[in-house]
């Protein structure tokens, strides 16, 4: 009885380790292999439409002597550069009325500590959009450098008025040690995912640090109205809510990527990792199932592995399906590392994808436990 129990063990485990690794291809060939497959379009020659972009800075003195001058100098003809000083006691200001002598095209808002402060990064964004003049804007973060001078010129709004919303790509910069590493391929896979999705007709968010909407489409859904509640989802959230298939395109061409500065100690990245979560919980049903099963099916995959491993039956079963996972993703994932600037993790790639695995359980079970966030 002990003997037939345990083959039955052993059989549920090897074929749920086989359901696993199924979706798994189903992902990967079904959604991500399109956007290693996709057409990357060129970037236009000339500015269409004039535009806005909407930068919103809390201390961010040094982070925009750097880089603020990168985003003012682009190759486009017509464009203005909002930037809201967010608070900022770090000697914010004087810079930004330094720079405003310079470049007649800066405007500057500023946000003063009172009473009608709302918590959060979205109240500065609101004036930001409140203040633009043009209907196109274009977002990104005071720690963030356009790859190119025609970074504007590939984020620019499309020939195709239906489209409301662009979602852009941002890496984060190279630098030493494994954490870096972690970081840069998380923002992949997030990345990867996301647009992903939109390519198939799912849009279900952006990063801030590199998006583009219509202004009307902002004020039309009163902004950020139905989450105002929590500090984070002035991205994802708006997104979420508003992108479908007919009104949503994506830019991947190196020149509209945006690099922007990773978090250097674990703490900061945790806590940053935490407000993204929060802001998950608020996503489309249909959204939070997908990216739900996606997490259980690849904790099911590692965790049902090293339970196999334990029997001498399904020992080399459960080494030949992880060597077919990993083969196969080998085909699909590097060439994705290489098209969104992480080549130099493609090595890496069977490594820190269980690594990655392991944070986010990390992180799951943390946010549970630690409720309180902040922008900055």
């Amino acid at each position: 009885m002990e003997l037939t129990l345990l083959v039955s063990l052993e059989n549920c485990l090897l074929g749920i380790l086989i359901f696993c690794f199924l979706i798994q291809l189903c992902f990967s060939l079904f959604v991500h292999l399109k956007l290693a497959l996709v057409k990357v379009d060129e970037i236009p020659d000339r500015a269409a439409k004039p535009l806005s972009v909407v930068i919103c800075a809390r201390n961010e003195t040094e982070n925009l002597k750097q880089y603020l001058p990168v985003v003012l100098q682009q190759n486009y003809a017509n464009y203005e550069v909002v930037v809201v000083n967010d608070r900022s006691w770090d000697g914010t200001k004087d810079l930004l009325e330094e720079f405003s002598k310079q470049y007649k095209h800066l405007k500057i808002v500023t946000v003063n500590e009172g009473s009608k402060f709302i918590a959060g990064k979205k109240f500065a964004v609101t004036m930001g959009i409140k203040a633009t003049s043009n209907e196109w804007l274009v977002f990104t973060d005071a720690d963030c450098m356009p790859a190119s001078p025609n970074w504007l010129l590939g984020m620019q709004q499309p020939d195709d008025d239906q489209t409301e919303i662009v979602l852009g790509y941002s890496p984060y910069l190279k630098k030493k040690g494994l954490l870096n590493a972690l970081i840069r391929f998380e923002t992949f896979f997030t990345a990867v995912n996301y647009l992903s999705f939109a390519l198939k007709g799912m849009p279900y968010m952006g990063v801030g640090r590199n998006m583009a909407y219509k202004k009307s489409l902002f004020f039309n859904n009163k902004g950020f109205a139905a989450h105002m509640h929590i500090p984070s989802g002035d991205d994802d959230l708006f997104v979420n809510a508003h992108a479908h298939h007919n009104n949503t395109a994506i830019r991947i061409n190196k020149d509209a990527q945006v690099w922007s500065v990773p978090n250097t100690s674990f703490g900061a990245y945790l806590r940053q990792k935490k407000r993204h979560f929060g802001a998950g919980k608020l996503y489309k049903a249909k959204h939070k199932f997908i990216l739900s099963a996606q997490i259980m099916v690849q904790f099911l995959f590692y965790v049902v592995f090293a339970l196999l491993l334990f029997f001498k039956t399904t020992f080399y079963p459960a080494l030949v399906i992880l060597a077919l996972s990993i083969i196969v993703r080998c085909f699909i994932y590097p060439r994705l590392l290489k098209r969104l600037s992480y080549a130099d993790l493609s090595w890496w790639f069977p490594v820190l994808d269980l690594l990655l695995f392991i944070f986010l359980v990390f992180n799951g079970f943390v946010s549970i436990f630690v409720k309180k966030i902040q922008w900055k």
